[in-house]
């Protein structure tokens, strides 16, 4: 099985993007030093734009984060524990993740959500790896249904 497929039974797909959402809120809402309070003021900047800018985002980055970490959660099927397996390869699915939302964002006239990736942009790895084992919970189970 590949990881977007089912993506189409529009139930399943609102089950994780709205549990992709919270995960998000969840990650913003822990961080911690500077460059946490940085990133929650530029959450804070997009949600005050448009309070779905992240769900619907996350919406439509969904289908290509799903194909582009397929190949490392079939690795893990593949050696018995997928959850486990992504979750030790949080580098590459970050590298991975963050691989669309630079392009995405590269593409975007949005010059306020722009600027606030760009100035985040370096310390972003951190907290996308942060958010994998959270992440590979929520595959699991939208994968097992």
């Amino acid at each position: 099985m590949v990881l977007s497929d089912g993506l189409s039974n529009p139930n399943k797909k609102s089950i994780i993007v709205a549990d992709c959402t919270k995960l998000l809120d969840t990650q913003v809402a822990n961080m911690g030093g500077v460059s946490g309070l940085g990133l929650k003021a530029a959450y804070s900047v997009v949600k005050g734009i448009r309070p779905t800018y992240c769900k619907d985002a996350i919406e439509g980055l969904l289908p290509q984060s799903l194909n582009a970490l397929d190949p490392i959660w079939s690795e893990g099927i593949q050696a018995g524990n997928p959850v486990g397996h992504l979750t030790q390869n949080r580098d590459r699915a970050a590298n991975a993740l963050l691989a669309i939302t630079d392009t995405r964002i590269e593409k975007s006239n949005n010059t306020i959500v722009k600027g606030a990736y760009t100035k985040l942009r370096n310390s972003a790895k951190k907290h996308v790896e942060d958010a994998i084992p959270g992440l590979a919970k929520i595959i699991d189970d939208y994968s097992k249904h």
